[in-house]
């Protein structure tokens, strides 16, 4: 499996894994319309051309050693809070769960992570989504919950989780 930096050329991809793995991850938890207006929102060329702009930003394609294929993606920005990263997004698209790509990514983005001087990452996960249950598989623990209003009537009801890195 591969990380390639993500460019303003690959935001059509982005946009396509996002709508992807989407659908299957948020189908019996957010209401089509809510899908709809987040992706529209969160995943907009200008949403993601400013993020990649930012120096502190990163997206990074997963792509499948074996046929190619980009299997989803991770973004996160440096140093959110003082030495803590926010893991923004990462989603895989169906079919490529269960094949230990999460859990590489969670270990890429800890090497980031480490190497830009950070020791948290922080993320937010909605508390109906079984992704709560891989992230606390990888060492990540519930800090405290939220419900954020997101505008249209719509708001995200979620965990807020954390992973302390240990600097050797």
């Amino acid at each position: 499996m591969k990380f390639i930096k993500a460019t303003e050329n690959d935001i059509p991809l982005i946009q396509d894994l996002a709508k992807r793995s989407w659908e299957n991850a948020y189908a019996d938890i957010l209401s089509a319309g809510q899908m709809e207006y987040m992706l529209r929102a969160m995943y907009s060329h200008d949403e993601i051309a400013g993020q990649l702009r930012h120096p502190n930003y990163h997206y990074y394609l997963i792509q499948d050693d074996m046929n190619d294929a980009f299997e989803g993606f991770i973004g996160y920005e440096n140093h959110y809070e003082d030495t803590t990263t926010k893991l923004h997004r990462i989603y895989l698209v169906p079919g490529s769960k269960g094949k230990g790509l999460g859990k590489k990514a969670l270990q890429f983005l800890t090497q980031k992570v480490s190497e830009n001087q950070d020791t948290r990452i922080i993320l937010n996960v909605n508390k109906y989504n079984p992704a709560r249950k891989f992230y606390e598989s990888q060492g990540y623990t519930i800090y405290d919950e939220g419900v954020f209003d997101i505008g249209n009537n719509y708001v995200m009801d979620d965990y807020l989780m954390e992973f302390i890195i240990h600097m050797e």
